[in-house]
């Protein structure tokens, strides 16, 4: 076998050196256009009004049909409607990327308007994920995602309506480009919020324990359920609504 030499092996290395540089450069220009975009987007409409126009969607009751709706951010936005399940018709206000405080302040808009039975609420996670970048406001960022919590429960009660609060998700393993950014604060944040959502059960807001359903024994996203570091795949989701369903036959007894 005919061995390369190192006249060969030198331009073989730097032509996979600069590929691979050619690649990386090509990620990290897609990334930097996508967060550019997104933050101008947001500029431009910080609450992301424009994503629900007011009204859409708004039907005429039906009789012995119940109205829910997932609201919150991306984790939200990609929760699939239960379909088929008699008595129930869905909608979904889920907005990606959206803080707490851009989901609380769009509810009067965006679900308000639909009168709906019920609420299934997942919210949070696009402020603790900021935590390494501002870890002297830590516990600021977590009393302000509680507080944006008790904003939608006290709206949702003034419309008479009843809310499946979830547990935010927990988060998986985090690639290595996004580790500069990333701390294990995150993870524990999530259980700081998630110890406090648990304690907001009352007659009208159910707790609907999706981090007790997602985690595996070290406390991460289960892989069989993770698409990324925070985001569901379909299995994940199917497995929610496994046990959603549930929750929704209860408070079909309750008035």
């Amino acid at each position: 076998m005919k061995r390369i030499g190192w006249g060969t092996a030198v331009p073989l290395f730097l032509l996979v050196l600069l590929i691979g540089s050619l690649g990386l450069n090509s990620y990290l220009f897609g990334k930097t256009k996508q967060y550019y975009w997104e933050l101008n987007a947001t500029r431009l409409d910080p609450l992301g009004l424009s994503e629900f126009p007011v009204g859409e969607g708004v039907m005429k009751e039906e009789v012995g049909v119940r109205t829910a709706v997932f609201f919150g951010d991306s984790r939200a936005a990609q929760w699939p409607d239960l379909d088929g399940l008699e008595g129930y018709r869905f909608f979904n206000r889920g907005i990606g990327s959206q803080t707490s405080v851009q989901v609380a302040a769009r509810f009067q808009a965006h679900v308000a308007p639909l009168e709906p039975d019920v609420i299934i609420v997942q919210m949070c996670i696009n402020d603790l994920k900021t935590i390494p970048l501002f870890p002297q406001n830590e516990q600021a960022i977590i009393q302000n995602c509680l507080a944006n919590i008790d904003q939608v429960l006290a709206e949702a009660e003034q419309l008479g309506t009843q809310v499946i609060l979830t547990t935010v998700f927990p988060v998986g393993d985090v690639p290595l480009e996004r580790r500069i950014v990333w701390s294990p604060a995150i993870a524990e944040a999530v259980k700081t919020v998630n110890e406090q959502i648990r304690s907001k059960a009352s007659d009208t807001v159910f707790i609907f324990d999706s981090y007790a359903l997602l985690a595996d024994t070290q406390d991460k996203l289960a892989l069989e359920f993770a698409h990324d570091e925070l985001h569901l795949n379909d299995a994940g989701y199917t497995h929610l609504n496994a046990n959603l369903i549930q929750y929704l036959h209860v408070q079909e007894s309750t008035p």
